[in-house]
């Protein structure tokens, strides 16, 4: 019973003591051991098991419990202490817990007494401040009420001297005090209610409607409309009026201005006149005299009467202007028949000085917006249109050389005056642009007599392809038009102009560049030699001439420079022209024009070289190559066509020495044309015996040697031949070696014939296959199952005719061609 009592009591135990997974791993962080008897999956049997693993160490199970029995003692007394230690712990609890609250209770007390004395505090400040406030608002109000009642007192006593003064026209006094009695008034804005302020108000408006009044009388006195001038001249009571009349109305000031300026200029009204000589354009230049001399007649004698502030010379000056423009265009309207382009030249640039005198001595803050176009300033540029050269063409027009020294620019931000006078010859300037017309029509007759009479240029390959000199004449005196017209207008005149350059670009394009290339015998097909003559040994010679040769490298050196020029004077004309206008200017047309002279060039030397070498590939497409016994050094056709490569070539690289990319382009252009045409005359050569086809070989790659070197051949200074043009060689070149080797090949067994044609020529088709074998000499018996077999074995065969095909780079397969190249390098270096 004891024993079952006891098993009831550990199991009881172990359920009590099954804690949580949370609870055992916060005690375990509490107090970690490494204990096994403190584990939470502790057993038992494994714990003896460890103590005792074997029977031999049964023999110190007496010592094993008596120190687990010291264990459980010690714990006792510890559980023991710490059961007894807690006895006492609710009642301090409690304890401590009541003095807390009794420490809360003494603190809130101690906070309210606080609190109180606070808005004791606050309610005393109020007291005492209260009566502080009060004074300061009655110190205030006393404060306004005195400067209120001293700026009445003010205002008062200031009408009233106001009112005397201005009865006495002591102006000087009135100016200061005028001033002095409107800043005052301000204040009073808002007591306008009260009708005393009313009624001062009112006498002063009245006073400076009556000064306004009296200045313009006194000034009507001085100056009268008629034009005779005060013999006393300016007086100190004019000036003092002047200083007023800045404080009234503006429009006193206004009018003040207005009559002074109209009576100072109606003299020159007079003497002026449209009936009178000098008002004529040839005499143009005494009105801008007349109006020099009167500038520093008022400098002298008004200069102090009107304040600084005024600008009275800039505006008498400007006044002048309007009245010029508008005096000039009703004589001009009148007298329409008689102006001539030189006289009209001649008027516009002694305009435009004065107009640049102006801008010198006047900043033009009187001029109102919108009065005056203001041109931008162009910004620098490399072009032949900004240089400040004079040219004979100005010369020509009756422009002295004192006149060239003015500006001839037009005036941009820093001459607010360009325009003010001189647009009222904008309406006829059809006289200038019919003029100019006319001389670029003689211009460009000129060129071309003088084109005829000194004959083509020289040839001189130190230099290059010189630009023909009659084309920097032709953009200089573009130049000198576009700069002239844009001082006068920048609007549908220069659209006018600019059709005219137009027109010439076109006529310098058509007769002087395109005019005077070589003549060939030609088709649009290209160029075609009506005779080939068998091929002698050092007898052929290229169709054109040394200078006809400089003569096309010239031309096209000077249709680059047109081009570049044109592109650059299309962007200055926009420059100049009004913005709504710039998209009817349009030199697309003619920089195409010029494009088609340089291609029509380098297609001539294109024709004239690939004509030379006409007789050498007829005489190969002739030569008996089923006859050849041996393979020995290159054959004569080779030798003349690199003879006449190197007189060609390099004639044509020194003299477009300046236009490099050209020179390319005539490369690239002429290995396009010879290689289809060497390919074609290659087929011709029927039949061909192995050592002949060998020959073929070794002469092909002769060619493409030389073609590959085509850029630099005869020059001291090698360069790389550009990548284009190399690629083209080398695809052309290789594709006519592949077609020698396919020749060169047995045709039996049929299937690795056929084979080795597909694999080496990949545009591979049954027409040139066909030529393949009748170069072999096959008959076409023989033919029809090669064909038949080389049609089953592409799957798509390419039709067309051999010309219409691209040439393409093969690269064959070692096997392929191993055996060949051996034997064809030993016949190289033999030949080395």
């Amino acid at each position: 019973m004891m024993e079952e009592e006891e098993l009831e009591f550990v199991e009881e135990l172990e359920a009590v003591l099954q804690l949580t997974p949370e609870v055992q791993l916060a005690i375990e962080q509490v107090f970690p051991s490494q204990d096994p008897l403190d584990r939470a999956d502790f057993n038992a049997v494994e714990y003896i098991n460890t103590l005792f693993p074997t029977e031999q160490s049964l023999a110190n199970i007496d010592d094993v419990v008596n120190k687990i029995r010291l264990k459980i003692r010690r714990l006792d007394d510890n559980i023991r202490t710490v059961v007894r230690g807690q006895t006492n712990v609710g009642q301090d609890g409690r304890q401590a817990l009541e003095e807390a609250q009794k420490a809360i209770q003494q603190l809130f007390g101690k906070i309210k007494d606080i609190k109180d004395k606070a808005e004791k505090s606050e309610q005393m400040v109020k007291e005492i401040t209260r009566d502080i406030k009060q004074l300061d608002h009655a110190k205030r109000h006393l404060t306004t009420s005195i400067t209120t009642l001293n700026h009445l007192h003010m205002l008062a006593g200031g009408v009233n001297s106001l009112e005397a003064m201005t009865r006495r026209r002591q102006y000087g006094e009135v100016a200061n005090l005028l001033q002095g009695v409107m800043n005052v008034l301000e204040h009073f804005h808002k007591y306008m209610g009260i009708p005393q302020i009313r009624q001062l108000s009112e006498r002063v408006k009245a006073a400076q409607t009556e000064l306004g009044q009296q200045i313009l009388a006194d000034f009507e006195e001085a100056f009268p409309s008629q034009g005779t001038k005060r013999s006393g001249g300016p007086s100190n009571v004019l000036r003092d009026a002047c200083l007023v009349a800045n404080i009234l109305d503006p429009r006193i000031k206004q009018e003040i201005i207005k009559k002074f300026i109209k009576q100072h200029l109606s003299e020159y009204l007079v003497l002026f006149q449209e009936n009178q000589d000098v008002a004529w354009l040839d005499k143009i230049d005494r009105r801008y005299a007349w109006v020099k001399r009167q500038l520093v007649d008022y400098e002298e004698k008004y200069g102090r009467m009107f304040p600084r502030e005024w600008y009275m010379t800039e505006r008498i000056a400007v006044e002048f202007c309007h009245v010029t423009r508008a005096e000039l265009s009703k004589i001009m309207r009148a007298r329409a028949k008689e102006i001539e382009v030189k006289l009209l030249l001649f008027a516009i640039q002694r305009t435009t000085n004065f107009e640049g005198f102006l801008a010198k001595r006047f900043s033009g803050c009187t001029l109102t917006d919108g009065a005056l176009k203001k041109l931008e300033s162009p910004p620098p540029s490399t072009n032949p249109f900004l240089e400040d050269e004079a040219t004979p063409e100005m010369e020509e027009l009756g422009m002295e050389k004192g006149e060239l020294d003015q500006p001839k620019k037009p005036k941009a931000p820093d001459n607010p005056f360009h325009g003010i006078v001189s647009k009222c010859f904008e309406p006829h300037l059809y006289v200038y642009i019919e003029s100019q017309d006319k001389n670029l029509g003689e211009l460009i007759d000129r060129f071309v007599a003088d084109f005829k009479a000194q004959g083509p240029p020289k040839p001189n390959t130190d230099e290059g392809g010189a630009v023909l000199p009659s084309c920097a004449d032709l953009f200089v005196y573009y130049k000198k038009c576009m700069v002239q017209c844009s001082q006068l207008s920048t609007g549908e005149p220069m659209i006018a102009l600019t059709t005219i350059f137009q027109k010439y670009l076109r006529e310098y394009a058509l007769k002087i560049l395109s005019g005077n290339l070589p003549k060939t015998t030609s088709s649009s097909g290209g160029l075609t030699i009506s005779s080939l003559l068998k091929e002698k040994e050092g007898s052929e010679a290229a169709k054109f001439t040394l200078e006809e040769l400089c003569l096309i490298c010239s031309i096209l050196s000077t249709a680059e420079y047109c081009l570049a020029t044109t592109q650059q004077l299309e962007e200055k004309l926009k420059e100049k022209v009004d913005v709504s206008l710039i998209e009817r200017i349009n030199l697309t047309g003619e920089m195409d024009t010029f494009s088609t002279v340089i291609s029509s060039s380098i297609q001539l030397l294109v024709q004239d070289l690939d004509a030379a070498c006409d007789p050498a590939l007829t005489a190969m497409s002739k030569m008996q190559w089923q006859n050849v016994e041996h393979v020995g050094d290159q054959s004569p056709y080779v030798t003349s066509v690199i003879l006449h490569i190197k007189q060609n070539v390099p004639i044509i690289r020194d003299n477009l020495a300046s236009t490099r990319k050209y020179f390319t382009q005539f490369c690239i252009k002429f290995a396009n044309s010879f290689i289809p045409k060497f390919i074609t005359h290659l087929f011709k050569c029927k039949p061909i015996s192995m050592v002949g086809a060998e020959q073929l070989l070794l002469d092909t790659h002769s060619l493409k040697m030389v073609l590959l070197d085509l850029p630099s051949i005869g020059s001291q200074v090698v360069r790389k031949a550009p990548a284009s043009y190399t690629k083209i060689v080398v695809k052309g070149m290789t594709r006519a070696e592949m077609i020698l080797k396919v020749v060169m090949a047995p045709h039996e067994p049929l299937v690795v014939f056929v084979d080795n044609y597909i694999k080496l020529l990949t545009d591979c088709n049954t027409e040139t296959f066909q030529k393949i074998l009748d170069m072999k000499g096959l008959k076409r018996s023989e033919q029809s199952s090669m064909l038949e077999l080389l049609r089953q074995r592409l799957p798509n065969p390419p039709s067309g005719p051999e010309g219409s095909s691209s040439l393409s780079l093969i690269t064959p397969t070692p096997e392929q061609e191993s055996s060949r190249i051996r034997k064809l390098e030993k016949l190289i270096k033999k030949r080395l």
